[in-house]
């Protein structure tokens, strides 16, 4: 299971550890606005248990979650502990992500009005911006099902995430994957921003100006991405040091 170098307190057991990124995530969707009520989700692969993961009960918004309230979900999507009740359509996600990359230890989906909006348009994700340009060659695209009644949607999601780290769900919102927090947060900041731009710039009526493929692939290349942890993934701690400020509590 990767390890992420830069959230590392060699007093805490993995599990805590784990435990305390995934909670820190749930507070940031807070701090950035990408709530939906409580109904959207992130998950956390259990470490030394590589077939349960973490998940938020439904019961809590994202600024309540800590540590010691999250699930334990195994990979068919069902509650294996906690007092709380997940959200299945969550744990069906999480499971049939997780369940397709064993290289993936956090996932986050996100119901985002710009996230949403973008969902919707037929161009799908464009080359717009500095910030698309470091995330748009591993940005595919899911046609949307009702993952809590479409039979082939775990199958669907496993096939059209592929080797990618990021996922415009149709309809829908974001998602996207990491083999560590910091990294899953990158793809996840990146392509909210990303998405809010686009938004602006298509409402404002002006001619846009799109990126070049060679730009675009330099942007993302830059620092050896996928092979390594993309640049900017360092800024994790920074985030976790403005939530013991501002938002203390996660990680009980």
């Amino acid at each position: 299971m990767a390890t992420n170098v830069t959230s590392i307190d060699t007093a805490k057991s993995a599990e805590q550890q784990t435990r305390e990124n995934l909670a820190a995530l749930y507070r940031l969707y807070a701090k950035f606005g990408w709530t939906d009520l409580n109904q959207t989700h992130a998950a956390a692969r259990v470490p030394g248990e590589p077939e349960l993961f973490f998940l938020k009960p439904d019961e809590f918004l994202m600024e309540e979650v800590t540590a010691s309230s999250l699930s334990k979900v195994d990979m068919n999507g069902d509650q294996v502990s906690g007092d709380w009740k997940v959200n299945r359509a969550g744990a069906l996600i999480h499971s049939a992500i997780l369940r397709a990359r064993p290289d993936i230890n956090y996932s986050a989906h996100t119901h985002s009005r710009a996230g949403a909006a973008v969902s919707c348009m037929d161009c799908g994700l464009l080359p717009l911006s500095q910030h698309s340009g470091m995330i748009l060659p591993t940005v595919v695209q899911h046609a949307y099902q009702d993952v809590t009644s479409a039979e082939d949607e775990c199958a669907a999601l496993a096939r059209d995430i592929g080797d990618k780290f990021c996922m415009v769900m149709e309809n829908h919102g974001l998602l996207t994957v990491g083999r560590s927090i910091g990294e899953c947060f990158y793809y996840l900041y990146y392509l909210e921003i990303s998405c809010k731009i686009q938004v602006d710039v298509l409402a404002s009526g002006q001619k846009p100006l799109l990126l070049s493929e060679d730009i675009v692939q330099g942007l993302f290349n830059d620092g050896g991405v996928p092979a390594n942890e993309p640049p900017g993934a360092e800024d994790w701690n920074p985030q976790l040091r403005w939530l013991d400020r501002n938002m203390p509590g996660f990680r009980d």
